[in-house]
């Protein structure tokens, strides 16, 4: 029998002073480390929400100083940290929206460079562009926690399908999708792509998720843990603050036996 893992995901206000940002996200998420979760997951944009030229100038090498608090959290607790993303500098005038898994001892597991950017313009509602600020990434990327295979991805990302399925044919049974969903977007979309994410592949879906921000750019929150039949089985209230919930490794297995949909596949007919 598989053991529990026990998952604390932190919802976070990110602002334009990374400083105070990071610690704020380094306390929540020692708190939990503290209370026992064996991963602490964290959202998107940790350090820093704002402004294009800001967020590109607080961009730091990974490993570096926006991932290193959360390595020490790591080490004094023995945990595993998904340092949900952060600007992780290029040398050039773009930076990487990068998500780092730090182990239980403090080295960096696992680095994703988000692939998919936000390049949108919702009518009443957020225009942005990601690619003006970030690089994108080339690559999916799975890691091991315990045993357990995990594949990393970023907010916007969780909009395209063939990337989750491409980590669950690699073995992922949870999907980790840290967050900064827009709030005009995030009401009908948010809950949705999760659970269908999760459907789909019969895995469990992690996603850490900023709240608030600044008029016009707000973020949706509701930070979620959603099991492999689709059910949401904890979700965090619209304040900062930490959820826990225990993920049953077994559950994946016993949802993908029940709807084989991985092995139901028809590849000689999709082209047609």
């Amino acid at each position: 029998m598989s053991t529990p893992l026990s998952v604390a995901l932190v919802q976070l206000d990110t602002g334009e002073d990374v400083d105070a940002n990071i610690a704020a996200a380094a306390a929540l998420a020692e708190e939990a480390a503290r209370a026992g979760a064996r991963l602490v997951a964290l959202p998107e944009y940790l350090q820093y929400r704002g402004p294009d030229a800001g967020y590109r100038n607080s961009a730091r090498p990974v490993p570096g100083p926006h991932t290193e608090p959360f390595a020490e959290i790591a080490r004094r607790y023995g945990c595993w940290i998904l340092v949900g993303s952060v600007a992780e500098a290029t040398g050039d005038a773009r930076c990487y929206n990068t998500s780092v898994l730090v182990g239980p001892d403090g080295g960096c597991r696992a680095t994703y460079r988000k692939i998919h950017l936000f390049d949108i313009d919702v009518d009443a509602g957020p225009s942005d562009r990601e690619s003006a600020r970030v690089a994108a990434g080339d690559r999916a990327v799975t890691a091991e926690v315990d045993g357990l295979t995990v594949g990393l991805t970023v907010c916007y990302d969780l909009r395209f399908p063939e990337l989750y399925r491409t980590l669950a044919l690699r073995g992922a049974k949870i999907f980790t999708v840290p967050a900064s969903f827009t709030e005009r977007t995030g009401r009908d979309h948010w809950e949705v792509l999760l659970r269908a994410r999760a459907i789909e592949n019969g895995a469990w879906v992690l996603a850490p998720a900023q709240i608030g921000g600044s008029p016009g750019h707000r973020s949706y929150g509701r930070s979620m843990v959603v099991d492999p039949w689709g059910t949401v089985v904890a979700q965090a209230p619209d304040v900062v603050g930490i959820v826990r919930a225990e993920i049953d490794p077994e559950r994946v297995a016993i949802v993908r036996r029940q709807i084989p949909s991985l092995a139901n596949r028809r590849f000689d007919a999709y082209d047609r």
